[in-house]
C-alpha cells in the first residue's frame, strides 16, 4: 500500500509540475502566473477540487507519443469564492504553449457540463497558443465542442474569462461568447488572425500590442470589459465581479450585509446637475451617491465613455446601473454607447438583476459616420433590450431626455416600473433652440421675436411636469431624496412577475 501511496504523490507532484520547473520560471520572467497559481489566487484557499488530474492526449502522429503530460495543459475543476461554487479551467502555457488537443477540450466541457447541471459559474483563465496542429481536425472539433457549450450556458449561469497570455485564432471565440472579459496589460492578446498573417495579406505593420492587446479590446473593439496590470489584479477583480451575480439563471443575486442607511439624504445633489443646461456635471457622482457605502463596480469604462455601465448595491442587493455621461459628448447616444448598453441591460435580463437607469440624454448623435455605420440598427438594439427586459426598471431623469433617446432608455412605454424626474428634467421632443428654428421659421430673422419664442417653449417644455401631467413621468422628486426613492421602488418590485407571450426566441437586431 505504501508503494501505491508513493506513486500516487509522484505521480500528482508531476501533474502539478506541468512543462518542468525550466518552463515554469519561464512563466513567471514574463511577469506572469502559472495555472495552478491563479486557480489558487481565484479560489478561496483549500477549495479546489482537481478533475482528470492524469487525463493525457491520445496524438501518436509527429513524434507526439513520446510527449504525454499529465493534465494535457489545461487544469480543471471547482471551488469557491466567498463560499459560493464556482467551476473553473486554467490553460497552463508550461505544457505544449497550453495548445488546445481533444482531450484538452473534453476536460474543459466536462466541468461546463457540470456547472450548467450543478447552476454555478463557469470561470475560464485563457493562456494558449491556440489549436494543436499535431492533431489537426481533432483539434478543431474539441473547439466546437466547446463553443457549443459556451452557447448552452449562455443565460444559464454567468461565464466570465480572464485573458492571461496568447488567445488567437478560432480560440478567441469562445471568449467572446462570454459574459464577461478581463484582459492583462502587457501580456494578454486576442486575435483572429496574428500580424505576421496581417502583414503578408494586407501589407499592414503592426505589433501584438497594437492588434488585440488589453487598450486595443477596452478601448477601440469593446471586445474586453476592462484591463489590468498583473494576473494578481485581475483575479481579484474577478472574485470582487462574482459576488454581484447570481450563481445561474434561477437564483437571485446574493444579499451582503450593508451598513448604509437606505433613506440616507444626500443634499450634495440638488446641486449637482448645472444651472446652465449646457455645463457638464459628472454622473458618476450621483451613482456612488446612490450607492450602498458608495460601492461600484464598473464595467466598460474604457470604451463609450458617453455611457455608464455597472454593478451597485442597494439595501445589499444587486443593481444594475445604466447612465448617460454628461462628461463625454453631452452623454448622446451613438453607435457603440447603445450597443455596450444594451448587451449589459441584456445580461442583467438574465440573471434577474434589477436595472437602474439614470438620464440626461440629448438625443442620438448625429453626422454621416452615424449613420453610415448603422445607428438606426444598434439604436434600436438598446430599445430592444430594454423593451424585452422583465426585471423591476427603475429610471430617473436629472436633465435632458429629448427625442427617440428619452423613449429607448427604459421610458414608461418600455415597460419601465418607476420613473422618477428631477425638477431640473427638461423631457421634450428637442432642445428650445433647435425647435424654435422649426417652429417658428418665418421669425428666424427677428432676433426680438426669436428670443420670445425660444423662451416660451421652455417655460413649456423645459421641464418634467407636461410628461408627469401625462403620467409618463411617476412622480417628480428632490434630488436629495433620490436614495430612498429608488430603494423603496425596487424594494415593492422583489416579487414582480411578468408573463410573455411563448415564442422560441426573439430576432433583436444584431
Amino acid at each position: 500500500m505504501n508503494d501505491i501511496l508513493t506513486e500516487l504523490e509522484s505521480r500528482r507532484a508531476d501533474a502539478r509540475l506541468g512543462g518542468g520547473q525550466k518552463r515554469v520560471d519561464a512563466q513567471h520572467a514574463r511577469g506572469k502566473l502559472t495555472a495552478r497559481e491563479r486557480i489558487e489566487l481565484l479560489l478561496d484557499e483549500g477549495s479546489f477540487e482537481e478533475f482528470d488530474m492524469f487525463v493525457t492526449h491520445r496524438c501518436t502522429d509527429f513524434g507526439m507519443e513520446n510527449q504525454k503530460p499529465a493534465g494535457d495543459g489545461v487544469v480543471t475543476g471547482w471551488g469557491t469564492i466567498n463560499g459560493r461554487m464556482v467551476y473553473v479551467f486554467s490553460q497552463d502555457f508550461t505544457v505544449l504553449g497550453g495548445s488546445v488537443s481533444a482531450t484538452h477540450a473534453s476536460k474543459i466541457c466536462k466541468i461546463m457540463d457540470m456547472a450548467m447541471d450543478n447552476g454555478a459559474p463557469v470561470i475560464g483563465i485563457n493562456d494558449s497558443g491556440g489549436a494543436r496542429i499535431q492533431e489537426g481536425v481533432d483539434s478543431l472539433a474539441g473547439y466546437g465542442e466547446v463553443f457549443q457549450r459556451n452557447i448552452r450556458a449562455s443565460g444559464v449561469v454567468p461565464q466570465i474569462s480572464l485573458i492571461m497570455g496568447p488567445c488567437a485564432g478560432g480560440a478567441v471565440y469562445s471568449p467572446a461568447m462570454t459574459d464577461f472579459i478581463f484582459m492583462v496589460k502587457d501580456s494578454s492578446y486576442m486575435f483572429v488572425t496574428g500580424p505576421d498573417v496581417v502583414k503578408t495579406v494586407t501589407n499592414e505593420h503592426v505589433t501584438a500590442e497594437e492588434l488585440g492587446g488589453a487598450s486595443t479590446h477596452t478601448r477601440k473593439s469593446s471586445v474586453a470589459d476592462a484591463a489590468f496590470e498583473n494576473d494578481v489584479e485581475a483575479l481579484a477583480e474577478a472574485r470582487r465581479l462574482i459576488d454581484f451575480l447570481p450563481l445561474n439563471n434561477r437564483q437571485k443575486p446574493p444579499v451582503r450585509p450593508f451598513f448604509d442607511d437606505p433613506a440616507r439624504s444626500e443634499t450634495s445633489l440638488d446641486t449637482l446637475v448645472p444651472s446652465n443646461p449646457n455645463t457638464p456635471y459628472d454622473m458618476k457622482e450621483l451613482i456612488e451617491k446612490l450607492a450602498d457605502e458608495g460601492d461600484f463596480y464598473e464595467l466598460q469604462e474604457e470604451f463609450a465613455r458617453n455611457i455608464i455601465t455597472g454593478f451597485i448595491r442597494l439595501e445589499g442587493q444587486t443593481v444594475g446601473v445604466v447612465a448617460n455621461q454628461p462628461m463625454v459628448l453631452a452623454g448622446v447616444l451613438d453607435i457603440d454607447s447603445a450597443r455596450k448598453a444594451a448587451r449589459f441591460v441584456r445580461f442583467c435580463d438574465c440573471f434577474d438583476i434589477p436595472i437602474l437607469t439614470l438620464i440626461d440624454v440629448p438625443g442620438f448623435l448625429p453626422g454621416t459616420t452615424q449613420e453610415y455605420g448603422g445607428v438606426i440598427k444598434h439604436g434600436a438594439k438598446l430599445l430592444f433590450a430594454y423593451g424585452e427586459a422583465t426585471v423591476p426598471k427603475v429610471t430617473v431623469i436629472t436633465r435632458k431626455a429629448y427625442g427617440g433617446a428619452y423613449v429607448v432608455m427604459s421610458s414608461k412605454h418600455l415597460r419601465g416600473d418607476f420613473n422618477y424626474a428631477w425638477p431640473t428634467a427638461e423631457i421634450a421632443v428637442m432642445g428650445a433652440k433647435g425647435a424654435t428654428e422649426i417652429i417658428h421659421r418665418a421669425d428666424l430673422g427677428d432676433a426680438e421675436k426669436t428670443a420670445q419664442h425660444t423662451k416660451n417653449y421652455e417655460d413649456r417644455f423645459a421641464n418634467p411636469f407636461v410628461a408627469a401631467e401625462r403620467g409618463f413621468i411617476d412622480e417628480v422628486i428632490q434630488p436629495r431624496s433620490t436614495r430612498k426613492r429608488v430603494a423603496r421602488a425596487f424594494a415593492s418590485l422583489r416579487t414582480k412577475n411578468v408573463q410573455t407571450p411563448w415564442k422560441k426566441h426573439d430576432n433583436i437586431p444584431l
